[in-house]
């Protein structure tokens, strides 16, 4: 007969199987009570004055007695039933009777020799015989056979156990449940059969009173029945507390079901929600297929946060190429794995001019997502302001072309681009006279930035006079994204320029992107590794940058990517690197294991991943084809429209200033401006704050700086701290140490096996 859902639960006491030492355990400590107790029935009654001792007895026995007559009920005729009288008589025979031998030698005058031998007879009787443990219903445990046993109802001497077969089945999985060390005190009772002829079967675990039953996981439950991982289920009972729970094992209905489950969700379920599988624990709620994706809309179960291991997901599903396997989260409960078939960025159009013309949202279209979708970036936010941009990429990462895609844009929506190329203009050569004003060189890229300071002091004593608290595009003037690209020939640790100078761009840095929000004066820092400590005000920069974008290429050292992106992605949100080839997953291994040359892929340059405002997707820019070392497709989308330019009271103010400050840039270049203030012979000194240097003493690197350094340094592989400091001669060592630690508190760096070496966490 089968039996297709589980009735209410009822619980009934049955007989308890534990181990024979946790038998013999009980049995012992009986003894010892009543050998305890042996000694002062012997001495008490002696003494006549002991009245605490002859009344406690008397409470004890007269306690006792109340409690057993309590076990008798009555029927409706007045006639007495018994109701487990046999088990509680069991249980109050040593208190009876040894009151009454106590009792007895009370009573007697004198002292005779029968006094001292009845009490040590009563200890014996009584331990030998143990009536309390007995009472119990205990059964020895077997070890489990083939065939499992059982002991008979009365239970025999621990060291004369005779082993029975079990009676049913569901006698058979109680056992195998007693006989588990997970299953504690808890049995197993009610086992019931889904369908006769299968194993599979449902029954109530049961804890003793004031108890809990545990909470197994997956792997322990199957262990006891030694069934398949998964098919066994512990689950809490409605309208019961903890003490009872529902246990279900459906190894051949799971089959059964699974053989007639969709097989996205199959794979799924076996590949990816398993332990250890990427997914883990998480609930597949739709999918998506199309020709080259299958896309899994993912949830984390209720309470928990969405996890999703990219590299885990691409294992389980033994692809070679993590590339073909992206992950998208809310980084709080949602997420989206989607599976390519062939990589789908691997050809992409090239931009029109629709494309690059801004929206009224202030964003743009610079290029395509995997799944299809555009990818959007702003120019401007309308709420906000003007906004701070981070392009990073190493070189063949497409960051030129991107840059120049952004620039166009520019020109297109009647934004002025002031363009700096600290390489001597060879990265955008594109944008040379086809913006409102081109830096080309360190000096002229300082300059430049300097003269946009100057062009948003300037905006700023209008706007205070003026009573005007925001900016808006055309009203009076407009709207300004200052582009400063190859900065790291400026500002990172190993640039070959005089330390002034370093100091003097760091502080116009900090000041122009601190001023320009209000100001219609955007900033765009672009380099191939740059360190937010570079930049001066990191925290600033993380703030602005959630508002604007984070452009992240490909890198050579994932110290640059960390420090790219490190306060501006929120927890849990996780960064795929950008691979160098596409469709290069395992040929390498295979490569290297046959002695051949590893087979590449078309490069990727263009992809990104692109952080906007917390949120993360992978992107690769529009097509540009080069021809005669420049991009004509580009060049032409620029020349579609006239250049837009500043008002002619902020030109004068910009191209007077950077006149002056180019000046005062290529004599501290030079090492002989004996002008910190910068007023290069005449006009208004840079005054703000930020041209200050970072340190106390002017001559120590800042501390964020120290730890880029470090990082930096630990890419090549682990290190002796002496070493660090040794490859460090410009720094304390004392500063080094210091910034070690905060580097190991924070997660970064972590020992490396030998006292005082350290290596990279990631």
């Amino acid at each position: 007969m089968a039996v297709t859902q589980t009735p209410a639960p009822t619980v009934h006491d049955g007989p308890r199987y534990l181990p024979a030492h946790s038998i013999r355990r009980r049995a012992r400590l009986e003894q010892t009570i009543y050998g305890a107790t042996a000694l002062g029935l012997t001495i008490a009654p002696q003494h006549t004055d002991w009245w605490p001792a002859h009344l406690g007895t008397a409470g004890l026995a007269a306690g006792a007695f109340a409690w057993l007559w309590g076990k008798f009920t009555h029927n409706d005729d007045g006639t007495r039933r018994s109701l487990g009288v046999l088990t509680a008589a069991q249980r109050a025979l040593p208190v009876l009777t040894g009151a009454g031998v106590y009792l007895t030698n009370l009573l007697h005058p004198g002292t005779p020799w029968w006094e001292y031998a009845d009490v040590p007879a009563w200890a014996a009787l009584m331990a030998l015989t143990t009536p309390v443990t007995h009472s119990l219903n205990l059964h020895t445990l077997l070890p489990t056979t083939d065939t499992p046993t059982v002991l008979p109802e009365t239970l025999a001497p621990a060291d004369a156990v005779q082993q029975a077969q079990p009676a049913t089945y569901g006698d058979h999985r109680s056992l195998q449940w007693a006989a588990a060390r997970t299953t504690g005190q808890t049995h197993l009772a009610e086992v019931h059969l889904y369908n006769d002829g299968h194993p599979d079967f449902w029954g109530i675990v049961v804890a003793p009173a004031g108890e809990t039953v545990p909470d197994l996981g997956d792997t322990a439950l199957a262990g006891i029945f030694d069934l398949p991982v998964g098919t066994v289920k512990l689950a809490l009972i409605e309208g019961s507390g903890p003490g009872r729970k529902l246990l279900t094992a459906r190894p051949t209905l799971d089959t059964a079901t699974a053989a007639h489950q969709d097989p996205i969700a199959r794979i799924f379920t076996e590949k990816l929600a398993r332990p250890g599988g990427g997914a883990t624990g998480m609930h597949l709620t739709h999918y998506r297929r199309e020709p080259n994706r299958i896309a899994l809309r993912i949830t984390a179960p209720d309470g928990q946060m969405i996890h999703l291991d990219q590299k885990q997901i691409a294992r389980s599903l033994d692809y070679n190429d993590t590339s073909l396997i992206m992950v998208e989260t809310d980084g709080l409960g949602d997420g989206l794995i989607s599976i390519y078939k062939t990589h789908p960025l691997l050809n992409v159009r090239e931009a029109t001019a629709a494309d690059l013309t801004m929206a009224p949202d202030g964003t743009i279209a610079l290029g395509q997502q995997p799944d299809g979708r555009i990818g959007r970036v702003p120019l401007y936010d309308p709420q906000m302001g003007a906004i701070t941009d981070l392009y990073v990429g190493a070189p063949g990462a497409g960051k030129s072309v991107t840059l120049l895609h952004v620039i166009a844009a520019e020109r297109l929506s009647g934004i002025v681009s002031i363009v700096a190329d600290a390489q001597d203009g060879m990265s955008l050569p594109e944008v040379d006279g086809r913006v409102y004003h081109f830096g080309k060189g360190v000096a002229a890229t300082a300059a430049t930035l300097a003269a946009a300071n100057d062009l948003g002091k300037y905006r700023e004593k209008i706007s205070a006079a003026n009573g005007w608290g925001s900016f808006d595009i055309g009203n009076p003037w407009p709207l300004v994204n200052v582009t400063l690209d190859e900065l790291n020939r400026i500002l990172s640790a190993d640039a070959v320029v005089p330390r002034p100078f370093r100091k003097w761009v760091t502080g116009l840095v900090g000041d122009t992107q601190s001023t320009g929000r209000k100001l219609g004066l955007g900033i765009r820092f672009a380099a191939q590794s740059i360190h937010l400590a570079d930049l001066g005000d990191k925290d600033r920069i993380r703030a602005n940058a959630k508002n604007g974008t984070v452009w992240l290429g490909r890198t050579n050292s994932s110290t640059t990517q960390h420090m790219a992106r490190d306060g501006v992605l929120p927890p849990g949100v996780e960064l795929a690197p950008i691979p160098r080839y596409f469709g290069t997953g395992g040929n390498a291994i295979d490569a290297a294991f046959e002695g051949k040359e590893a087979d590449r892929g078309p490069i990727t340059a263009g992809m990104a991943n692109i952080i906007n405002g917390g949120s993360l997707y992978v992107n690769r820019t529009w097509n540009a084809r080069k021809a005669n070392k420049t991009y004509p497709h580009l060049i032409n989308l620029m020349e579609s429209a006239p250049i837009p330019r500043l008002t002619a009271d902020e030109d004068r103010v910009f191209q007077e200033s950077y006149a002056r400050w180019l000046a005062h840039a290529e004599q501290l270049l030079a090492g002989d401006d004996e002008d910190p203030a910068g007023t290069g012979g005449g006009g208004v000194a840079y005054s703000s704050p930020a041209t200050a240097l970072n340190d106390e003493d002017g001559e120590q690197p800042a501390a964020g700086s120290i730890k880029d350094r470090i990082l930096d340094l630990l890419t090549g592989g682990p290190l002796a701290l002496k070493e660090i400091r040794r490859h460090m001669p410009d720094v304390a060592p004392g500063s080094v140490n210091n910034a070690m630690t905060d580097l190991r508190e924070a997660g970064h760096v972590q020992p490396a096996g030998a006292r005082g070496v350290y290596q990279l966490t990631n």
